[in-house]
């Protein structure tokens, strides 16, 4: 039964992987042949029904080992990356959302942009993949917000103020382990008025890569459920990426969720990027989360085409197989229908406008 459960899933890079910067040419997605995580074939294989499709721009140069010191005063290494320029962000965007158009163009059997919930759960009684369109990271976006609507207009409905990196409106956490999300400062006055701008709108916030203090801020001020949509518990795995019980806690309160990352490193107690992690490890955050939030918190957002998979899951074909595991834990049908969607669909009605 569990391998029949459909899945939303929180977030993917194939977006920034069938569109890379120096590529003009529209891609498909229908059959990519064994590349990357996410395909139409391999999707109806997994029961993949559709997700949050990032836009990311990606940092220039790889990134760098710093000292930085935490707000506790703790001083340790981590990767870090160097901010984008808006102008530059902003071309590729575009670029990236021209050929996402050109491609979806004539494919709504199979593929097509959502925005609203009905859109989701159209797609699901046709079988079409539902794309979700999400901001990883909001460098194209001006700090007076004046892209924003005319985003909004052409189908944007989820975005996170910031990638592992700092910009205008945030600060994002950077790659360590071990290590606290509790470095650096919260939202800047221009980060405040995009979360406001958001609620107005009925744009998702998403608070993954954001830092302890600007993860508060914007839970201050949000009039929407908070949401996370490829977090990990940091009790099980001490990775700045992940979230501290306090946080948790947070997401509860506002009727939010957390969608389970399934980067290797986000997952395993050892921070090790080791593909040879058993599904079980998953299985781990999401009980955690389970027992500290409840069953309506929880959901998946694997990080699809961005992260290093565990091999037992392998791709979004493999779905099933991490459905099966927490089936043997006893999970009943119910739950594992509100992980696979019917959260989502909750925190979604809740959200968008």
């Amino acid at each position: 039964m569990a391998g029949t459960i459909p899945i939303l899933d929180g977030h993917n890079d194939t977006l920034t992987r069938l569109f890379p910067p120096a590529d003009d040419t529209s891609c498909g997605i229908d059959d990519r042949r064994g590349d990357g995580h996410i395909d139409l074939v391999r999707a109806r294989q997994g029961g993949l029904a559709g997700g949050f499709f990032a836009i990311f721009i990606p940092s220039l140069g790889e990134g760098t080992s710093h000292e930085i010191t935490a707000n506790d005063g703790t001083t340790l290494e981590a990767g870090c990356f160097e901010p984008l320029d808006h102008a530059p962000a902003r071309a590729q965007a575009e670029s990236v959302l021209d050929r996402m158009e050109a491609m979806l163009e004539g494919a709504e059997d199979r593929i097509r942009l959502v925005r609203t919930v009905a859109d989701i759960e159209q797609c699901m009684v046709d079988g079409a993949m539902a794309l979700i369109l999400h901001y990883e990271g909001v460098e194209m976006l001006s700090e007076d917000l004046s892209e924003l609507e005319a985003d909004y207009a052409r189908g944007l409905r989820s975005l996170g103020p910031v990638w592992s990196r700092s910009n205008a409106f945030a600060h994002g956490v950077p790659f360590a382990f071990p290590c606290t999300p509790d470095i650096g400062p919260g939202l800047t006055s221009a980060g405040k008025d995009l979360v406001r701008r958001c609620n107005d709108l009925g744009i998702m916030l998403d608070v993954s890569h954001m830092n302890y203090r600007g993860f508060m801020d914007l839970a201050g001020l949000t009039n929407a459920p908070i949401i996370a949509t490829h977090c990990g518990v940091h009790a099980i795995c001490a990775s700045s990426r992940n979230l501290l019980d306090d946080q948790l806690d947070l997401v509860r309160e506002s009727n939010g969720i957390v969608g389970v990352n399934f980067h290797v490193g986000f997952l395993r107690p050892d921070g090790a990027n080791d593909e040879e992690t058993p599904l079980s490890v998953i299985a781990d955050h999401l009980d955690y989360m389970v027992e500290r939030m409840g069953i309506e918190h929880v959901a998946l957002g694997s990080d699809f085409d961005g992260a290093l998979m565990p091999a037992p899951l392998g791709d979004c074909a493999g779905l099933p197989s991490l459905m099966d595991v927490l089936a043997n834990r006893g999970w009943s049908d119910e739950s594992l229908h509100a992980l696979g969607t019917g959260n989502w669909l909750r925190v979604l009605r809740d959200t968008w406008a």
